[in-house]
């Protein structure tokens, strides 16, 4: 009997409430099964993207007559053929248009997130604080997962805990001194590959920095270009030889560079290939159109048919002869507008070619081409399993949030090694970060060169890529210095683009040291304030974008609860592991720190559970041991939620 009242309580619950779901993909296609299956009657789903072949693994709604159509239609129609009766409205678009603003939002009881990139992610946050309806934010990357809830006043938001920007590498490291295979990989995919098939005549750090520039600087003038009528053989061997020869003995002549370091060594193609045999690479077949051009191969032309094997540097130099031969005889139309792409097969070879060539010249170990997709692509490939349990579990915490069970909320983490024989760790939620900028408004500080920096650095750097707005506005008291939207005269667009090229002193309303910024995205109906600190130097290696936010500090460490209800006197250890988020972003990983769990730690798990603590020493270690490893943060306090 209770087990009846407690499903009409459900189903009471969910009848008659309008749900939005945010993507389509991995975790999107079980949301919406799932959703369907439990009663849910009115769904609404956004998603832009299209059905892919690499899709069909894992998101079961889609067939092979489906790629190249929208997801959310697509998906759609999946459900009704075995739930005919409930309503699903699909949208094929972007949940950062125009039309799913704060009012579209608040016609949903909750929103559920299956996205696939941080941006998407903080703009679903925002329009949810905005519009005062509660978000269930989830996420996957292959055996791990975890799911949160986040309600307006109540529990912290997507954004309390700052989000770590993507890792990038110094220029220097990079161009000459790689100590990592991911060093090669950034060099042969952001600018090997960039200058040989992107636009050339967009400034490219390819070449090492030497005391003989003017030698290098003209020397690359014209390695990139292919001469009138020149052979492509002879034209891939040149390119070869300037970046893993002559650009390695340039490198070789600063002496200092080296004194500490293993010197690399340079490779020349009559070093690994006979001039003979160079010309014969590929077959018949890559000679022939192609109607895929994604599809085109230089492997398939070498008879090198597994992915997993780790080529030799002969191996390698003849995949990078051939890949470039292939770019301009199959898509020479696309060369100078191409730009890396993990699904481009002819792209990732090349790359992998590249990296390892590099790599061999530098002793770093070479790796496969599936190894290499992966680092290219921040690759994790996605289990299936894990996307149905997220799913289960985003259902469960939408239920409670529509039966305002608020002490029953739990963010669960889905672990790929059991701790104390269990997979799935709650953890109960926390209070608003009270440093938070999102959704308590507080004041951040931007270290700057005020009298160097112009306008545009602090809009591109700062406002749109730090604080993740899409229409910003930018004040300095009663000044408007910069603004975008669709109803500006062309004069008021002309003054602010002009706006945007001048140093930050020297704008129509002076902005120094001590100046209080205001930014806003009208879309998001987010406002802020920062504080402007000047500042006149920076270290080009640890703050390369020459300025620093901060002010918004993340509240980490869990408060000692020996007096808490939740608590069981136990102290906390000193000792900090840093937990990282995961999130299903069909194969890609963005790093993203949520917590950071005291070793020895007891927590509550639920109250409906027979256990009434756990300990998370183990639990914090073998998460550590298996997410990227975070940098440390500031210390801080997270309070349970009342």
């Amino acid at each position: 009997m209770a087990t009846a009242d407690a499903t009409d309580h459900q189903f009471s619950a969910i009848k008659g409430k309008k749900v939005l779901m945010v993507g389509a993909g991995g975790i999107g296609c079980e949301l919406l099964k799932t959703l369907a299956l439990s009663g849910f009657q009115d769904i609404h789903i956004i998603d832009m993207d299209t059905i892919e072949v690499s899709n069909l693994n894992r998101q079961f709604l889609f067939r092979q007559i489906h790629v190249g159509q929208s997801k959310a239609k697509v998906a759609r129609d999946a459900v009704l053929r075995f739930r005919p009766q409930i309503s699903i409205t699909p949208y094929h678009a972007n949940v950062k248009d125009p039309d799913f603003n704060v009012d579209f939002f608040k016609q949903f009881h909750v929103v559920l997130n299956g996205l696939d990139n941080l941006d998407a992610r903080r703009h679903v946050n925002r329009l949810c604080l905005a519009a005062d309806v509660p978000l269930v934010e989830s996420g996957t990357t292959g055996f791990l997962g975890q799911v949160t809830v986040h309600v307006k006043g109540k529990t912290e938001c997507y954004e309390c805990q700052p989000k770590p920007s993507p890792k990038t590498y110094p220029v220097c490291t990079i161009t000459s001194t790689p100590s990592k295979f991911v060093h090669c990989i950034v060099w042969a995919k952001d600018l090997l590959f960039s200058k040989l098939f992107g636009d050339k005549n967009q400034e490219n750090d390819l070449n090492v920095r030497s005391g003989d520039a003017s030698s290098s600087s003209e020397q690359s003038e014209d390695v990139f270009v292919r001469k009138p009528d020149e052979d492509i053989d002879q034209y891939g061997r040149r390119v070869y030889d300037h970046v893993f020869g002559y650009n390695i003995e340039t490198a070789l002549s600063n002496e200092e560079t080296w004194r500490n370091r293993n010197r690399p060594r340079p490779i020349y193609i009559r070093d690994v290939l006979s001039a003979a045999l160079t010309p014969q690479n590929g077959n018949a077949e890559n000679t022939k159109t192609v109607d895929d051009p994604l599809s085109v191969s230089a492997m398939v032309g070498l008879g090198l048919k597994n992915p997993q094997g780790v080529w030799s540097l002969v191996e390698n130099s003849r995949i990078f002869l051939e890949a470039l031969k292939l770019f301009f005889s199959q898509r020479e139309q696309e060369v100078g507008n191409l730009s890396f792409d993990k699904d481009d097969q002819l792209a990732v070879e090349f790359v992998t070619a590249a990296a390892n060539i590099r790599a061999s010249s530098f002793g770093i170990a070479l790796h496969s081409l599936f190894e290499a997709k992966g680092i290219a692509g921040n690759i994790v490939h996605a289990v299936a399993t894990t996307n149905a349990i997220i799913a289960g579990l985003i259902v469960i915490e939408a239920i409670k949030v529509l039966r305002n069970e608020t002490s029953s909320y739990r963010m669960t983490y889905c672990l790929e090694h059991p701790s104390r024989k269990m997979l799935l760790m709650p953890v109960e939620p926390f209070e608003p970060n009270k440093d938070c900028y999102v959704c308590s408004e507080t004041p951040l500080l931007l270290e700057i060169n005020t009298h160097r920096a112009k306008l545009r650095d602090v809009v591109e750097k700062i406002v749109k890529a730090r604080l993740g707005m899409s229409l910003p506005l930018v004040m300095h008291g009663a000044a408007l210095l910069y603004e975008v939207g669709d109803d500006l005269d062309e004069a008021m667009v002309a003054n602010y683009s002009a706006n945007l090229d001048k140093v930050l002193s020297e704008l129509p309303s002076s902005v120094t040291g001590g100046t209080v910024l205001t930014v806003e995205d009208l879309q998001q109906e987010l406002s802020c304030n920062i504080n402007i600190k000047h500042r006149e130097e920076f270290d080009e290696e640890k703050e390369p974008d020459g300025m620093i936010l901060s002010g918004w500090t993340q509240s980490l460490t869990i408060e000692n609860r020996k007096n808490s209800p939740a608590g069981n006197g136990t102290s906390t250890s000193s000792q900090e592991v840093p937990v990282e988020t995961v999130v299903d972003n069909e194969l890609e990983i963005l790093q993203e720190v949520t917590e950071i769990l005291p070793l020895g730690k007891k927590r509550k798990i639920s109250d409906s559970s027979n256990a009434s603590s756990i300990s998370f020493e183990e639990t914090s270690k073998r998460i550590a041991e298996e997410l990227v490893q975070c940098k440390d943060q500031d210390n801080g306090k997270k309070k349970k939620l009342q």
